[in-house]
């Protein structure tokens, strides 16, 4: 399912116009977003924590050339699902 076909079936559950829904889903990503950018966490009880990780600078190898090349350190999004959330696929 991509992001389309997200907000379409968003759009059902809710029935509301699939515009309506795209303002929604926007608006969820776009807050998360803001939120790890300002250097919080977002904790959503139940489904899952957002939050930033520190990835330190490391040694990599070009698979092209076959160069060694220095990854330099950076900061990636994480997501961890809550046990009650992961619960219901098994």
């Amino acid at each position: 399912m991509n992001k389309s076909e997200f907000t379409r079936a968003y759009a059902d559950r809710l029935n509301v116009t699939i515009k309506e829904a795209e303002v929604l889903v926007a608006t969820f990503i776009d807050t998360i977003t803001a939120c790890l950018q300002n250097g919080e966490y977002v904790h959503i009880s139940g489904f899952a924590t957002f939050d930033l990780k520190d990835k330190k600078a490391r040694e990599g190898v070009n698979p092209a050339s076959k160069e060694k090349v220095v990854i330099p350190a950076c900061k990636s999004p994480n997501a961890k699902f809550s046990k009650s959330y992961k619960k219901i696929f098994n």
